[in-house]
């Protein structure tokens, strides 16, 4: 691998690349990536302006290895675990129990680790074997005889046989996608014995042909009681080959780069997803569909119909068992511990509130990150008529476990009054 110039940014930061730091290919790469918002290129006079969004993490481009660090001074530990947790999958071993470590800022070297160390784990318990069939020439008939091949390629010799067996092998898709994975996160780790471990365990893997070849298997895989065990390495592979094709957590639609992004935006939406789920539940409430008969229409306007829907909308049980209460619940990956809730926000919760809640008394509710502790307040929003709302604004403490969080949004859910 060639050496390349390290370039770092704070996540919305910008930074001016001469014209010799980036290739044709990086180029239309960065373009790829600046169509699904992930960041912004222009040309400037002396090169190039790159500004990056919300996604960060890694890009390993020609000339360059860009790092796009976070606004948020999360440590690479406590952001994994809320990556686990958005994600459903388990959580890596801690670091005093593992072989490998990470610095400030090694998100990449985090999630290869993580896929590293299912990967070992599923070649302790023995790779998952199927029957594959197989073309192969042997000296004894086995299986099936081809038939077409022993005419046509032995021209009738019987020394030795064109056959067609059913094999129980480990060179199946679910063990392909994983040594893709594994051979992708090696360019992208930077820890030596992490590289050294990755390139050890990878051999005990098949290959796909192709990364995407590996992204489509994925998506066609269905977990039964034989694969169970694969699901978490998959959560992880999917990421790494993913690269630089994230707009959503699990989402891809283009060109793959040799980098891992992540959507913060859209982990912090799928956090707050389970978040509320978790904090709901054992109060006998639930998440429902904010989508059809629960929906917020707007109909009239130029164009297609829009429509307003909230990240989360909870059912919560009211006064009246048979009525539940409906609360509207927004992620806002913005510091607003530090700053006012700008006024787009409270325009969009205002909405919520009046097409969820009561009329007597409308509410929503705001959960953004916050790396210095919990926090809750509430904006009273009043006019000439009387109250129009309130809006409640939670902050989560990022440094804390994602069950302890949802305890606290239980215990500070304004439900207590309804």
């Amino acid at each position: 691998m060639p050496d390349r110039t390290e370039v770092r940014l704070a996540e919305y930061g910008s930074v001016l690349l001469g014209a010799a730091q980036l290739t044709p290919r990086d180029v239309e790469r960065l373009r790829s990536l600046q169509t699904r918002g992930c960041l912004g290129l222009d040309q400037a006079r002396s090169g190039w302006r790159l500004k990056a969004d919300a996604t960060v993490g890694i890009l390993v481009l020609d000339r360059i290895r860009l790092v796009i660090e976070p606004k948020f001074a999360i440590p690479g530990e406590h952001l994994m675990r809320w990556l686990a947790y958005g994600l459903g999958a388990p959580t890596p071993l801690p670091a005093t129990a593992r072989r490998w470590a990470t610095g400030p800022d090694g998100y990449a070297d985090l999630v290869a680790g993580a896929l590293l160390e299912q990967c070992e784990q599923l070649v302790r318990e023995g790779l998952r074997r199927d029957y594959v069939r197989r073309q192969s020439l042997e000296p004894v008939l086995r299986g099936r005889l081809d038939v077409a091949s022993q005419v046509s390629r032995r021209y009738g010799q019987l020394d030795q046989l064109h056959v067609r067996t059913f094999d129980r092998m480990a060179d199946i898709w679910d063990n392909r996608v994983l040594g893709t994975a594994l051979r992708v996160a090696r360019t992208l780790a930077t820890h030596p014995d992490l590289v050294r471990d990755l390139h050890a365990i990878a051999d005990a893997f098949p290959q796909a042909p192709t990364p995407d070849a590996a992204l489509r298997a994925l998506d066609r895989t269905r977990y039964t009681r034989l694969n169970a065990r694969y699901r978490a390495a998959h959560t992880w592979a999917r990421l790494l080959l993913r690269g630089g094709g994230v707009t959503g957590l699990l989402t891809d639609d283009g060109m793959t780069a040799d980098g891992l992004l992540l959507a913060m935006p859209a982990l912090w939406e799928a956090v707050v997803r389970r978040l509320a789920a978790e904090a709901a539940t054992p109060q006998g409430g639930r998440n429902v569909p904010s989508s059809g008969a629960t929906g917020i229409t707007v109909r009239g306007d130029l164009g297609s119909n829009s429509t307003f829907r909230p990240d989360v909308l909870l059912s919560l049980p009211g006064r009246d068992p048979s009525t539940p209460t409906l609360l509207p619940v927004d992620a806002k990956y913005k510091r607003y511990d530090r700053y006012g809730v700008g006024a787009g926000d409270v325009h969009q919760l205002l909405t919520y509130s009046a097409g969820y809640t009561p009329s007597t008394d409308p509410r929503a509710v705001i959960v953004h990150p916050c790396p210095e502790g919990h926090s809750h307040r509430v904006l009273e929003v009043t006019g000439p008529q009387g109250s129009l709302g309130s809006i409640h604004i939670l902050g989560v403490h990022t440094l804390a476990a994602p069950q302890q969080a949802a305890v606290w949004i239980r215990s500070v859910l304004p439900w207590a009054d309804w």
